[in-house]
């Protein structure tokens, strides 16, 4: 007896072929040239199944990328951000990790594409914000308030402050293509921004 397809399986594939053509395509061709029908030719769907999910294709570039930051985690055996009792290896380890992603083509192209478009899309921007800039964010600030709870850092640190301090310069860096990202500038970074926020002599 022949097995009943199994429709949410399908849809799965569907969907994920759907995202890993949007990030494909906007590496190869660019977000202003990116089009549904290309992404769904890609992926080999009609448009009208990515029309049934996502209203456009910058929605469907957010949540590839919210895809793509899962499978990075996943590949990392990311369980969370690191609490080892140094706050600033902790802070040297995942920031050289995001180094490592922001000079991978694989993440820099989608980034970059979202990054402009939001630029000009306030909606979408509040969405890429609170879906993938605000949890990342929100783990920085998690691992700050321990320390400053563990008095490694100054009782009236601003914890959003720090955090801004932190990834602002790197992503600067890394949007405006001032210099190249290393490891060596963001342990330089962590080092310079931890030097004034420390409570420790």
């Amino acid at each position: 007896m022949p097995k009943t397809p199994d429709a949410t399986r399908r849809s799965d594939r569907s969907r994920r072929a759907i995202l890993d053509a949007a990030l494909a395509l906007v590496g190869e061709v660019g977000y202003n040239k990116l089009t549904i029908e290309a992404i769904a030719a890609r992926a080999g769907v009609g448009k009208q199944t990515i029309y049934r999910w996502w209203p456009s294709k910058a929605a469907v570039l957010l949540d590839a990328s919210v895809a793509l930051a899962g499978d990075a985690e996943t590949e990392a055996g990311w369980t969370g951000f690191p609490d080892t009792g140094d706050l600033a290896a902790d802070l040297k380890q995942v920031m050289r990790a995001t180094v490592d992603e922001f000079n991978d083509e694989k993440y820099d192209a989608p980034a970059r594409a979202l990054t402009a478009a939001g630029a000009t899309d306030p909606e979408l921007g509040a969405r890429f914000t609170e879906r993938l800039l605000e949890p990342q964010l929100a783990l920085y600030e998690a691992r700050l308030r321990t320390a400053r709870e563990a008095g490694r850092l100054a009782p009236d640190t601003d914890l959003r402050l720090t955090v801004e301090m932190l990834v602002g310069p790197l992503t600067y860096r890394w949007l405006m293509r001032t210099a190249p990202l290393t490891h060596a500038y963001t342990d330089a970074l962590v080092d310079r921004v931890l030097g004034g926020v420390s409570d420790t002599p």
